[in-house]
C-alpha cells in the first residue's frame, strides 16, 4: 500500500475517532505522491487517507511538513501527536535550512539516470539556440551558462523530460504487453506531488523523477498505474492484481515512498 511511512518520518498508532485539525488536503486514490514545494515555514499541513492506519509526519525539502492521518481522528489527538514529535520536526526542517538552496547550487555537470543505467556528461554553451542537443554519445550540450543559472537549469529539465519520453514511455508499453494490460497513451511529466496516474480513458502520466529510481521501482510503478485500468481505486482486487504481477511489491513500494531522496535539487529549483 502507500502508506506514507518512509525511513525519515514519525508516526504512531491512530484511535478511530473524529476529524483531524488545521488545514487538509484530500489526493485521489489512484496517485502516487511524491513532494512538493514548502508552504509557510512551520505550517503542518494535514492530509486524510482513507488507506492510513496511523498517523505519521514528514518533512520534504524545503522545510515543508505533512502529516498523514487516518479518518476518524478528533483534533485533540492530532494535537499530542503533533506534540510529541515537535523537536524532531524541528530538527529536521533545520537540517533542510543548512542546506544550500538549489537555485544557488552550482549546475551539474554529470546526471545519472539511474532507471536505464545512463549516465551523461553536462556541457553549457551560451551561444547555442534551440534549447540543447547532443554531442556524441552520452553527452548533452545545454544553451546557457554559469552566469545564468535559471535558464540553463529550464533547459536542462527540458532535456530530462525528452529522456523520459525516449526511455519511461517505450518501457511502459513492453511491460503492459508482457503482462496483457491496454492503455491508451502515456504522457511524461514533472510533477511534484505524483509518481504516476491512471485516468479513466486510460492515460497514463508517469512523473520524469522516476529516471532516477532503481529500475525494479520503476517497473513496480507500471504495474501499480496498469493495474488501475482494471481497478480505478485501491480494493483488495487491485492489489491482488498487483501482488500477481509484482510479488515484492510492498517492498518496493516502500522504496519508491523515499524515492524523493533520489531526485536532484536542480530537478525543481
Amino acid at each position: 500500500m502507500l502508506d506514507p511511512r518512509p525511513d525519515s518520518d514519525a508516526s504512531d498508532p491512530a484511535p478511530p475517532v473524529s476529524l483531524p485539525l488545521a488545514r487538509t488536503a484530500r489526493r485521489d486514490d489512484r496517485q502516487l505522491p511524491l513532494f512538493e514545494a514548502a508552504p509557510r515555514p512551520q505550517e503542518i499541513e494535514v492530509r486524510l487517507s482513507r488507506r492510513a492506519r496511523r498517523m505519521t509526519v514528514r518533512v520534504y525539502p524545503g522545510g515543508r511538513v505533512e502529516g498523514t492521518v487516518p479518518f476518524g481522528i478528533r483534533p485533540d489527538a492530532v494535537e499530542r501527536f503533533v506534540a510529541k514529535h515537535r523537536a524532531w520536526i524541528d530538527a529536521r526542517v533545520a537540517e533542510f535550512r543548512l542546506r544550500t538552496p538549489a537555485a544557488l547550487q552550482p549546475l551539474p555537470e554529470r546526471v545519472h539516470l539511474h532507471a536505464i543505467g545512463e549516465e551523461w556528461q553536462v556541457r553549457y554553451d551560451a551561444e547555442l539556440r534551440g534549447g540543447w542537443r547532443t554531442d556524441g554519445e552520452r553527452t548533452v550540450c545545454i544553451a546557457g551558462c554559469p552566469s545564468r543559472p535559471v535558464a540553463a537549469r529550464e533547459r536542462l529539465r527540458e532535456w530530462l523530460t525528452d529522456q523520459g519520453y525516449r526511455a519511461l514511455a517505450p518501457w511502459l508499453g513492453r511491460v503492459a504487453q508482457a503482462r496483457g494490460f491496454q492503455f491508451e497513451r502515456a504522457q511524461i511529466r514533472r510533477q511534484k506531488t505524483r509518481w504516476g496516474s491512471c485516468s479513466r480513458r486510460g492515460t497514463i502520466s508517469l512523473n520524469v523523477c522516476l529516471l532516477f529510481q532503481p529500475a525494479d521501482v520503476v517497473e513496480y510503478l507500471f504495474v501499480h498505474e496498469l493495474a488501475h485500468t482494471r481497478h480505478m481505486n485501491h480494493s483488495a482486487r487491485f492489489w491482488r492484481l498487483v501482488e500477481q504481477h509484482s510479488p515484492e511489491w510492498r517492498t518496493l513500494d516502500r522504496e519508491l515512498l523515499k524515492g524523493w531522496k533520489h531526485v536532484p535539487e536542480w530537478v525543481y529549483a
